[in-house]
């Protein structure tokens, strides 16, 4: 009965039509009203000083976004800690921990030399950005100030990113960076729980820079749909999400996860190793199992490259797998006669180690791409915080 609910207001959420009175989505929307004017008060106290934002003694960039996941903050942030620390900056990374155990204590996930815990502690994310991050110590905790405080005692960055916190108003920030879906930048345009949108569209005023994702490369103004709610003078920048091959657990192994971190070279050697993804699943017959904010648009990503799609299982953003699931996952890919089990990244951190598989599986992570034109974000990140940075 509860799952039921769940998937009929999960609809709902991504649902334009107007529901009839006394319905379930009009219940909602009474509810998002409520939700809207919390949220606009709360917003208020900050502008007004009733509530305060206190600021750390470094630069902080933080990257979040308008609605309820599925931008690719993480990919971002994965992606802005290599630039920063190319740039030369020591970079330190803090992350909620959403569904980890210790999201309201907080701890160290790593110190960019070894990771310290399992994504049953840390969440899934902190823990795939602990996995790929060097030279990043990564922390998690639901008061971002402690953890940022804790990271400058420990660390000594010149810059913090704060991953999933342009909501987060208690703590002060350098640069506010809003990830939006170019397809459907404000899903229905309703606030939660009658939408995906956490605020009001108006807060993007608070925003200094603004990324949309999952661009059509052939489209050259995707921006134009911004243009009524995006202040003018707000920069945008055009990104891609790139899949590609991050693992290939092979029929029977254990997938032991790997402790610290590999070398560079080691690293190096286990990307070279991947094969092309396009090549790779073209033609294949897979089972496809997730429990991400968009499952819908994974399976249309491995439509694309050419799979065929024998079978889907889709589970809840941050799904804890059970057990059962899995053995329900490897009987439905046998019985499906699927020559290949496909996941993504943020699931795999969930289940490795936990089942030898009856078929390969091939891990699917997400690239940000700006395409041909990285140089205007880079150049923005530098000026914004870099050289800033060096002048004090």
């Amino acid at each position: 009965m509860m799952r039921k609910l769940r998937q009929k207001i999960e609809t709902l959420m991504t649902d334009e039509e107007r529901q009839p009175f006394l319905s379930l989505g009009s219940c909602l929307l009474v509810a998002s009203l409520l939700y809207g004017r919390a949220v606009k008060l709360r917003e208020r106290l900050y502008q007004i000083g009733i509530l305060r934002s206190e600021r750390l003694p470094c630069k902080v960039i933080s990257v979040g976004n308008l609605t309820l996941g599925g931008t690719g903050k993480t990919p971002l942030t994965i992606y802005l800690a290599d630039m920063l620390t190319r740039l030369g900056c020591k970079t330190a990374v803090i992350s909620r921990g959403y569904k980890g155990t210790l999201e309201k204590t907080g701890g160290i996930v790593s110190d960019g030399q070894t990771i310290f815990m399992g994504p049953e502690l840390a969440g899934d994310e902190p823990f795939m950005m602990a996995e790929q991050l060097r030279d990043v110590p990564v922390l998690v905790g639901q008061d971002r100030l402690k953890s940022g405080m804790r990271a400058i005692q420990e660390y000594h960055p010149d810059v913090i990113l704060l991953d999933d916190a342009f909501q987060h108003l208690r703590l002060a920030r350098d640069l506010d960076l809003v990830l939006l879906d170019s397809r459907i930048p404000f899903g229905n345009s309703h606030l939660m729980p009658r939408g995906t949108l956490r605020e009001s569209i108006s807060a993007l005023s608070r925003a200094h820079g603004i990324i949309l994702t999952r661009c059509d490369p052939a489209e050259s103004d995707a921006c134009f749909r911004l243009t009524p709610h995006a202040p003018s003078c707000i920069p945008v920048f055009r990104s891609f999400h790139e899949p590609y091959i991050y693992k290939v657990v092979p029929c029977g192994s254990d997938d032991l996860r790997r402790q610290g971190h590999p070398t560079t070279e080691g690293q190096a050697s286990l990307n070279a190793d991947q094969p092309d993804i396009s090549e790779f699943l073209s033609g294949r017959r897979v089972f496809a199992f997730s429990g991400i904010a968009k499952n819908d648009d994974f399976r249309n990503t491995l439509h694309s490259l050419g799979a065929e799609v024998a079978g889907f299982e889709a589970f809840s953003d941050h799904h804890s797998y059970s057990d059962h699931d899995l053995e329900a996952i490897s009987y439905a890919a046998t019985s499906a006669t699927a020559d290949l089990l496909v996941t993504t990244e943020k699931d795999h951190v969930r289940i490795a180690g936990r089942r030898r598989w009856p078929l390969d599986v091939a891990v699917i992570g997400i690239n940000i791409s700006f395409g041909d034109g990285p140089d205007a974000f880079s150049r923005f990140i530098e000026i914004s915080c870099v050289e800033d940075k060096k002048g004090d």
